[in-house]
């Protein structure tokens, strides 16, 4: 890709550990990709976070950085380690320990979107893959480890945001028969990822602005979190996944009509997790 591998936006001032990063709203499709591709413009995007990187945009005004990738989803999965490439789509990569993911088609390239629709008639070269990686993958995370590093010197801890949407439909088979269903669900790979105190508190943040949230189901974090969620380190990452329905329409992929609403909604959100990030209060619990 020639265009920038993500979008950076930093505070004036850095006032918070926090760090939010949105690694499946990247819009920028190359050309050269689009013209192999057998889905139309609106189904390429079905896997797309849209407008997530927009709806956190808030960040920076509460003192945090925000990271929002340019790469699609459908073109280079940013939430997976760079090893899961798939034998059913890469040329010259050798079948390995069985992966749900990469056997679903949900690899770090992926070979299918939404509802399993194939993306590609056949299959791309490893050389290809190679430079996905290269051009967007690494220098993603390259910065978010930047970023992280930088938080730990500055404040003694990180706290990665790491901010997703999910289909409404994801959440069907959610609770029991007829119980009312999350609007966001926190993943810390069960306590793994992050510090009980600090999860608590971002879940209070949602709660309090009138969201249902659920914990680890239907998601409890991927790549993102599992690689970077170190609580012994003074290191904690949770994934959050906001129903899009709540915001977007999802067949068109458009804003809702009631999308500038829920945004400010969630700058009160924002501010109040960026605010984790200053609490003396919430290190010491987090030890």
């Amino acid at each position: 890709m020639t265009q920038p591998a993500f979008q950076l936006q930093r505070p004036k001032r850095r006032t918070t550990s926090v760090i939010f990063a949105s690694p499946h709203s990247g819009r920028a499709y190359p050309p050269a990709f689009l013209e192999r591709v057998v889905l139309n413009d609106r189904e390429i995007r079905s896997s797309e976070d849209a407008f997530v990187d927009h709806l956190f945009a808030a960040a920076v005004d509460s003192g945090a950085p925000l990271l929002a990738s340019d790469a699609p989803r459908a073109y280079v999965d940013l939430n997976r380690a760079p090893e899961e490439l798939d034998p059913a789509l890469i040329d010259g990569v050798r079948r390995a320990a069985h992966n749900p993911r990469i056997s679903s088609g949900l690899g770090v390239i992926p070979r299918v979107v939404a509802n399993g629709r194939a993306i590609y008639r056949g299959k791309i070269t490893l050389a290809e893959a190679h430079a996905r990686l290269n051009g967007c993958w690494r220098p993603y995370h390259d910065m978010l480890q930047t970023l992280i590093d930088e938080s730990h010197s500055e404040f003694d801890e990180a706290i990665l945001i790491d901010c997703h949407s999910m289909p409404h439909e994801a959440l069907e088979n959610v609770g029991s028969p007829g119980s009312i269903r999350p609007d966001v669900v926190l993943g810390d790979r069960f306590g793994a990822a992050a510090a009980g105190p600090i999860v608590e508190q971002i879940e209070a943040a949602f709660a309090s602005a009138g969201l249902r949230v659920a914990r680890n189901m239907p998601f409890a974090g991927a790549y993102v979190a599992q690689h970077y969620g170190r609580p012994s380190r003074r290191q904690h990452a949770v994934q959050i996944e906001i129903d899009r329905s709540l915001y977007m329409d999802e067949r068109r992929v458009v804003p809702a009509p009631g999308y500038d609403a829920f945004r400010t909604l969630l700058r009160g959100v924002i501010a109040d997790i960026a605010a984790i990030g200053r609490s003396a209060e919430t290190y010491m619990a987090a030890e």
